[in-house]
C-alpha cells in the first residue's frame, strides 16, 4: 500500500479493469435526504485524479437535489471478483462547465439525446411517454451537434477519507485508511 491513497486507488482500479465483467468504475453513490434518512444509488464514475472523483447526471434528479442541499457524500466501490472494496468520503461540486462539455462531446449521439429527453426522478405515466419525447429530441437536433443541456453536469467528490478493504480467509479481512490532514494523509488499520 502506498502513502497516498489515489496511488493504492490506481493500482486495484486497474486490476478491477483486468477482472471485473461489467462496469469496474460502477460506484455507490451515498447522499442525505432533506430529512437526514439515507439514499444510495449506483452511478459510473467516469473520470478521477488527485482532485476527485467524477460522475454525470441531471442537475434535478434527487441526487442533485440532496447533494445541493448537503454537498458531503459516500462512494463504494465494490469489486466482486478481487474480494475488495474502497469506501471514499468527503465534499462534492459541480464541475467547471467547460469540464463537463468536454465530457459529453465524447457520449454516444443516443446519450447525448437521453439526456435532454430524460427529467430524471421525476413521475412518469408510461414508456411511450418517454420514447415520444426522444424522438422529438432527434428530430429537434436533426442533423446538428447536440450540446450540453444546461440542467445536465457532473458532480466531484473530493476525498477526506478512503478505507481499503481486502477479504482474507476467517474474517481476518485488511482495513486500511486514509484520513486527509492537511496537503497530505495519514495512513491507519482498522479491525475487520
Amino acid at each position: 500500500m502506498s502513502d497516498n491513497p489515489f496511488t493504492t486507488f490506481g493500482g486495484w482500479f486497474a486490476e478491477a479493469q483486468a477482472s471485473e465483467p461489467n462496469d469496474p468504475n460502477a460506484m455507490i453513490l451515498a447522499t442525505a435526504a432533506p430529512g437526514g434518512a439515507p439514499s444510495a444509488r449506483t452511478v459510473l464514475m467516469k473520470a478521477w485524479d488527485e482532485r476527485g472523483f467524477v460522475f454525470y447526471t441531471n442537475l434535478d434528479s434527487r441526487k442533485s437535489a440532496e447533494l445541493k442541499q448537503n454537498p458531503r457524500a459516500a462512494l463504494l466501490f465494490y469489486w466482486k471478483t478481487l474480494h475488495r472494496q474502497v469506501r471514499i468520503e468527503g465534499n462534492i461540486s459541480l464541475v467547471p462547465d467547460a469540464e463537463a462539455d468536454a465530457y459529453f462531446a465524447t457520449r454516444p449521439r443516443g446519450s447525448q439525446l437521453g439526456a435532454w429527453t430524460s427529467t430524471q426522478s421525476a413521475p412518469l405515466p408510461d414508456r411511450e411517454t418517454f420514447e415520444r419525447a426522444y424522438e422529438a429530441m432527434e428530430a429537434r437536433f436533426l442533423d446538428k451537434p447536440v450540446p450540453r443541456p444546461p440542467f445536465w453536469s457532473g458532480w466531484r467528490l473530493t476525498p477526506a477519507y478512503f478505507e481499503f478493504w481486502q477479504d482474507q480467509q476467517f474474517r481476518l479481512h485488511d482495513r486500511i485508511t486514509y484520513t486527509r490532514e492537511g496537503d497530505g494523509w495519514t495512513n491507519g488499520r482498522l479491525y475487520p
